[in-house]
């Protein structure tokens, strides 16, 4: 059976990779592109709605969807856990699913997951990444779930240790952890999660360099959940097993409601 997607963003440089995913996939077809400026109406007829549009369209992309009863597989970047919660009751009462993914790289996905690893070690995190001067928003939202799984693995222990973030050039926080945002030529994305303790540092690094490669792979994972996806599910670590034994109090942070059996990453918990 073929599905048929209509695809907001499809012009664009991540909208164009995930067109380029669908064409070449023998289960889905494109039923329709739209722009920013498209009337949402165009979502209509199709059985799936995959959202790299920009983050102030993005909220009426998912609604609209949400409200015609089609599943949406969101790849466009501000999406808060703050922001997800909003649309949750909404994805619930409609029976529907909605897939966000801050971002399709697993090699970013299992940075992010060392990340949650190391942090109980760690009293000081800080995250600095960098995009292209093009990229609209920041933090990025692949930063702020990174900064989300961090503080759920710091339960037990409590927030980051982050001093002086009173003034601006500490950076913005994210749930205690502060966020360094660079938007300059010459780069494609890099994240590096830098942890401090007494007498040592760990620093993990991501680079994308090649955004295709890097992307088509968790694209396609993403298309085949979000097809039939119920209630909402967070990031790409809900969908793959990354093999990493995730701390106790970070156990519950990918488990998204809703998530099929199969689809939900399992962890082992220390």
């Amino acid at each position: 059976m073929t599905t048929r997607v209509a695809l907001v963003g499809g012009t664009g440089k991540l909208g164009s990779i995930i067109r380029d995913v669908i064409d070449a996939s023998d289960g889905f077809e494109l039923a329709s592109i739209l722009g920013s400026r498209s009337e949402l109406s165009d979502l209509d007829g199709a059985e799936l709605v995959v959202d790299a549009s920009t983050p102030s369209v993005s909220i009426d992309v998912v609604r609209a969807s949400i409200e015609r009863g089609i599943n949406v597989l969101v790849g466009t970047s501000g999406w808060s856990a703050e922001r997800i919660a909003l649309v949750r009751p909404l994805v619930d009462a409609a029976g529907t699913g909605a897939v966000f993914i801050p971002n399709f790289s697993i090699g970013s996905v299992l940075g992010s997951a060392l990340a949650a690893v190391a942090a109980p070690f760690f009293p000081s995190i800080e995250i600095v990444e960098a995009h292209r001067e093009t990229k609209v928003d920041s933090p990025s939202g692949t930063a702020v779930r990174t900064a989300e799984l961090i503080a759920a693995a710091r339960q037990e222990v409590g927030p980051v240790e982050s001093p002086h973030v009173d003034q601006r050039a500490r950076g913005q926080r994210v749930a205690s952890v502060p966020v360094h945002s660079l938007r300059r030529p010459g780069v494609v994305a890099r994240q590096e999660t830098i942890l401090s303790g007494p007498g040592e540092s760990l620093t993990i690094v991501h680079d994308t360099i090649e955004p295709a490669a890097a992307y088509t792979p968790g694209i396609g994972l993403a298309l085949a959940a979000a097809r039939d996806a119920r209630g909402v599910i967070v990031g790409l670590d809900s969908l793959i097993d990354i093999g990493v034994r995730m701390p106790r109090a970070a156990r519950d942070q990918p488990l998204p409601e809703g998530a099929a059996p199969g689809q939900v990453a399992r962890t082992t918990v220390v």
